[in-house]
């Protein structure tokens, strides 16, 4: 056995170990909040309309994290409570006068405090910004007209999206929603650079509008869930409102499969291969950067090779999509579970 890497992986564990959760600031952070308050002063009209806005934004932001099937579990929390989850606020947009302060605040929430809040009220959240996905507008076939246009209007989203355009047609005309799979849009997904895509059809009948979404990935199985939109005059008035529904289930797809319940916790055994240093240096900071991910154990090693028992919360497939974010790839090869930077496997 090696010192060297004896060393090594005793400071990867310790590494791990006290690492704290890394999350994307963006996503704690709640913009244009608008807020109207009246005091005796102009001073304390502002305090006022900030204390107003930040419970506002509070709500924002759990909806941003949780499932909409949590959503009326959200935690109500007092003022005091909430300046405790806050690092503070930026302004924008302000009118004052000697009794009434106007603005628009954009309130930045503390990543760690927002986590233990959650995990205490037992309620499952995420943590990672989602990556970028396709989003194929289809009615029910490919389109690249208002109904395409309806999507590509939406902004309040969790996932980030790009919709399929008219310059696209040649790949995806022939795209059928039912059977669709990854191969179908591999080469819109490959020019736009993204691994997953939503289908999200439209269809009326009957007086009654449903859209259809059909998630697909590369090496995933498809997902697939509809909702029934009321109709608003006629299919083309009621695009804004289906577009908002659509966007809104995509981001509960996501967050299905990526909000994690703190209290599942799970160890698994995984073999680890590196061909040199900095590739286990690579590996160490992966692995320190995975916030759910609570402990590293080496178990057997030498050069070149380790078995590791990673302690983890949530589930085995929410740890392996965290790996992959974190530019991981965790595979299981006969019953075996190997860990390797994405692509040396």
């Amino acid at each position: 056995m090696s010192l060297r890497f004896l060393k090594f992986f005793a400071g990867l564990a310790l590494a791990v170990l006290l690492s704290t959760p890394v999350s994307a600031q963006d996503l704690y952070t709640v913009s244009d909040v608008h807020v109207d308050a009246t005091a005796a002063s102009s001073g304390e009209a502002l305090n006022l309309a900030v204390a107003q806005g930040r419970p506002k934004a509070w709500t924002i932001l759990y909806r941003r994290l949780t499932r909409q099937q949590d959503w009326p579990r959200q935690p109500a929390l007092d003022g005091a409570t909430l300046l405790r989850l806050s690092r503070g606020y930026n302004i924008a947009n302000e009118r004052r006068s000697t009794t009434r302060y106007v603005a628009d605040v954009t309130y930045i929430f503390n990543p760690e405090a927002v986590a233990r809040t959650l995990q205490g009220a037992g309620i499952a959240f995420t943590q990672a910004a989602a990556k970028r996905i396709l989003v194929v507008a289809m009615a029910p076939g490919f389109s690249a007209g208002p109904w395409a246009q309806a999507l590509a209007g939406q902004h309040d989203s969790v996932v980030p999206f790009t919709v399929a355009g008219a310059a696209d047609a040649p790949d995806l005309n022939a795209l059928n929603f039912d059977n669709a799979a990854w191969g179908d849009v591999a080469a819109v997904a490959g020019r736009m650079k993204v691994s997953e895509a939503a289908l999200v059809q439209i269809v009326s009948a009957n007086n009654k509008v449903t859209v259809n979404i059909r998630r697909i990935g590369l090496g995933e199985v498809p997902a697939k869930t509809s909702i029934d939109v009321p109709l608003v005059q006629n299919l083309g008035a009621t695009f804004p409102s289906a577009a908002d529904a659509a966007i809104r289930a995509v981001d509960d797809m996501w967050k299905t499969r990526a909000a994690v319940d703190f209290s599942q916790r799970g160890r698994l055994a995984v073999i680890v291969h590196a061909a040199s240093a900095a590739q286990w240096g690579a590996i160490r900071s992966a692995l320190a950067g995975i916030n759910t991910v609570t402990a590293v154990d080496v178990t057997a090693m030498d050069i070149g090779y380790a078995q590791l028992s990673i302690s983890y919360q949530g589930s085995a497939d929410q740890l392996r999509g965290a790996m992959s974010t974190a530019g991981l790839s965790l595979a299981n090869k006969d019953g075996a579970w190997t860990l390797a930077m994405n692509g040396d496997q």
